[in-house]
């Protein structure tokens, strides 16, 4: 079943990136094109920075591009062009090209998924969202844009910022500032990104809650020094709850979890890019220590939304102006579809209530509610809701290193039998059983058993907290 459920899996990724191959034009970067404003030379270096294959975060980012919407030469119609890149590819070989250029082809459409209603603006208020690109091998590479328009003087297209195109960035805080000081700079020139862009390229991505110092120029304001804080807390870094908080209610969420941990079919609604690219990535983060391998979409270009109709399981979120579409679209089972502007499920299955376990379930619910209204900064509330998962994880499956037996060899080998019949609650053992079915859970245990020790992080410390409670408390049946 778990077999059968990976080819499925690879077939409906496959079909997604036909699907680009055959509706994208191929979109080549270049020099700036008429109405973009200057000319840029970057300044001459010896040497050009190639791309390697990222590991461990060696850099903050991968990409800058500038992506701007261009009048097509014949009608009136426009589309979106990479007008600017950081870094160049000259020196990249020939098989690096070419799967950079497929990666680059397909930017400009997820920084503009709203389809062909495109005209010239007077205002249009600045979005910050994220997309995400999955490769057939199932890797992924995070892209962060900043929408905004460039001239408020006058009608003109939008032009978006698609910035730290990377894996390694994911603090919308972090991000913020950059995106901030990109678009500070283009103000000015389009010239003076180039040397902030090589000094942060240059710079060492700093660990969980350590600082790095850039130093840059501005024409006009002399030198300049930006300090960047990694958060602590890693796992939380690319995660803001308050557009969740806003959009749901508690018991929403639980559902919503509920239906991911099963690995379902999850579609959000939403008018706001932002709302729609925040909410997703704070749903999938309800998930660690686990992590959704399957299609995950933050906001479904136009000429995606077949997407929706895929029988494996995704998550995925499209703009409410898509939702006629979404509504006539012919979906297979176990969808749960929410409306994230009137904070109702459009569609669900009807048995989210009953997924987790009833006692688990109510720990949630209160531990979410209690003394949120006393949290001030990002950070706190972050945990706050995350915590309450985490701790659903650590008293259902934080056992799991105890039955991984391993040989002399040290590869391990899991007793699945056993280890939900060490459960000693039904409702527990019930669950369990259906969870580590899941490709979320086979993913999680197969590192663990090539990993001689259970992996030190915020997971494991919550495990050993749990079990040096349970020492003070005398057990008890639930």
């Amino acid at each position: 079943m778990a077999e059968r459920r990976r080819k499925m899996e690879r077939q409906g990724v496959g079909r997604v990136l036909r699907i680009l191959r055959n509706q994208l034009p191929r979109v080549r970067a270049g020099p700036p094109q008429d109405g973009l404003g200057e000319s840029v030379k970057e300044p001459e270096r010896t040497q050009e920075h190639t791309l390697p294959s990222f590991a461990g975060g060696q850099h903050f980012f991968e990409y800058l591009v500038v992506v701007s919407l261009k009048k097509k030469r014949s009608g009136d119609d426009y589309e979106p062009t990479i007008t600017y890149q950081f870094p160049k590819r000259e020196n990249l070989l020939r098989g690096q090209q070419e799967e950079e250029e497929r990666l680059l082809s397909a930017i400009p459409l997820f920084c503009f998924p709203d389809g062909n209603e495109w005209a010239p603006l007077t205002e249009y208020p600045r979005e910050t969202f994220s997309f995400v690109l999955t490769n057939v091998d199932g890797s992924r590479k995070i892209g962060y844009c900043r929408r905004l328009l460039v001239c408020a003087a006058q009608k003109c297209p939008l032009l978006s910022k698609d910035s730290l195109f990377s894996i390694w960035l994911q603090n919308p805080g972090l991000l913020g500032s950059i995106l901030d000081e990109v678009e500070k700079r283009h103000q000015i020139s389009m010239a003076v990104i180039y040397p902030f862009m090589q000094g942060l390229r240059e710079a060492a991505f700093p660990a969980p809650g350590k600082t790095v110092t850039l130093k840059s120029f501005i024409p006009d304001s002399g030198t300049e020094f930006i300090s960047l804080t990694r958060p602590l807390d890693s796992h939380l870094e690319h995660v803001d709850f308050s557009s969740l908080l806003h959009c749901l209610s508690f018991e929403q969420i639980i559902q919503i979890f509920a239906s991911a941990v099963l690995e379902r079919k999850i579609i959000f609604l939403a008018e706001g890019l932002s709302t729609l690219s925040q909410c997703i990535h704070a749903a999938a983060a309800l998930l660690y220590p686990f992590s959704w391998a399957h299609t995950y979409i933050p906001v479904v270009p136009e000429k995606l939304l077949d997407t929706v109709c895929c029988p494996t399981p995704f998550m995925v979120g499209v703009q409410m102006r898509f939702r006629k579409e979404v509504m006539d679209s012919p979906m297979e089972e176990e969808v749960l579809l929410v409306n994230l502007c009137e904070g109702t499920f459009l569609l669900s299955v009807g048995d989210e209530k009953d997924i987790l376990p009833p006692k688990l379930q109510d720990d949630i619910l209160d531990s979410l509610g209690r003394g949120i209204e006393e949290l001030k900064t990002s950070e706190e509330i972050n945990e706050h809701v995350s915590g309450p998962f985490v701790q659903f994880f650590v008293k259902t499956v934080g056992h799991y290193a105890s039955y991984i037996k391993r040989e002399a060899n040290g590869q391990g080998h899991f007793q699945e039998r056993s280890f939900y019949k060490a459960l000693t609650s039904k409702t527990n053992r019930r669950f369990v059983k259906k969870f580590v079915k899941t490709q979320l859970f086979s993913l999680f245990i197969q590192e663990a058993e090539k990993s001689k020790n259970p992996p030190a992080g915020y997971f494991q410390q919550k495990i050993l907290e749990y079990e040096e409670q349970k020492k003070h408390k005398k057990p008890r049946e639930k």
